[in-house]
């Protein structure tokens, strides 16, 4: 079975992925700083098959050797979003951008990567608020925009997929609250209100565990979506901010959220982005939105805190 290099393989993502793939009898070489004090892979120690090395994807040597034996590399450390990008801007460009690229040039070309990118870099679509992998791209954030340098990098460098991945939610063995979907549920359970600014603003959703699935999907079929970029959400799920809270109202009666015409939410995104390219490889999402919801309704019962972020 083919050995997995996954860097931040302790975080939201990476953790879910790392269980799914140890199941499925990969080997699995996990680089992670830990830097959230997460316990997230405590349950999996177990499995022979799996490697942990506590390090930062910003050594070069460190990066060098994990390389070595590997026969696959998804690389998932990143300070992930815009409020923490613009909190720790340094931070932001030695471990989004200027680590990937090192690993770039370290990487043997004979080596598959499949790189996690965002669709955020859309911005705001076209005229109708419409992306394809084709659409222009209109980064707002120092996050979106590192992303899309590295994203064109990867894919002239060859034998390579990247993936736009849409507003990830949903539960996992690290948490974070700072995700929309999962922020506004939190909000709504624990709040039990919220205030909104530009709620007809739209954006694309998939799980955390659909997330895990495409990526298994993209090792099994590497050879034909090979040196492509893809969308990766749920085609039902371009919605607004408003109708987030309308579908979140259906489990949570008792929440209340006010449409405030005046303010400025600092993440622009807005856009309405297809998914079908993805689908037509036969990948498929499993979890919707409300399977989510409800999901994080019961996951909620057993957070009582809010450091369960990256902010």
């Amino acid at each position: 079975m083919e050995k997995i290099l996954l860097t931040g393989g302790a975080g939201y993502l990476g953790s879910v992925l790392t269980s799914d793939l140890l199941i499925e009898g990969y080997n699995v070489k996990v680089v992670d700083n830990f830097n959230y004090n997460q316990t997230s892979l405590s349950g999996l120690c177990h499995y022979k098959n799996l490697e942990i090395i506590n390090g930062d994807i910003r050594d070069n040597n460190l990066i060098r050797k994990a390389l070595k034996d590997c026969d696959i590399i998804i690389p998932l450390a990143a300070l992930v979003g815009a409020p923490i990008c613009k909190k720790d801007p340094v931070g932001a460009q030695t471990i989004n951008h200027d680590a990937i690229i090192m690993m770039l040039k370290e990487r043997s070309n004979q080596q598959p990567i499949i790189m996690p990118t965002t669709n955020s870099a859309y911005g705001s679509g076209d005229d109708n608020n419409y992306c394809t992998e084709e659409s222009k791209l209109n980064p707002i954030s120092k996050y979106a925009v590192d992303k899309v340098e590295v994203e064109k990098k990867l894919l002239d460098q060859g034998n390579a997929i990247s993936f736009r991945l849409a507003t990830v939610f949903g539960m996992s063995p690290r948490m974070r609250l700072d995700l929309l979907v999962n922020d506004f549920t939190y909000r709504a359970v624990k709040d039990k209100f919220i205030v909104l600014f530009e709620s007809s603003f739209k954006r694309n959703y998939i799980h955390v565990r659909d997330i895990s699935r495409v990526f298994r999907h993209a090792i099994k079929n590497f050879g034909s979506m090979n040196n492509n970029i893809f969308n990766v959400g749920l085609s039902n799920a371009n919605i607004s901010k408003l109708e987030l809270c309308q579908m979140i109202k259906k489990y949570v009666p008792d929440f209340v959220y006010i449409d405030e015409p005046i303010g400025k939410d600092p993440d622009q995104r807005n856009y309405i982005v297809s998914n079908e390219k993805i689908e037509k490889t036969g990948f498929v999402p499993q979890v919707s939105i409300d399977d989510g919801i409800q999901e994080l309704i019961k996951g909620f019962a057993m957070i009582r805190n809010n450091f369960h972020g990256n902010v």
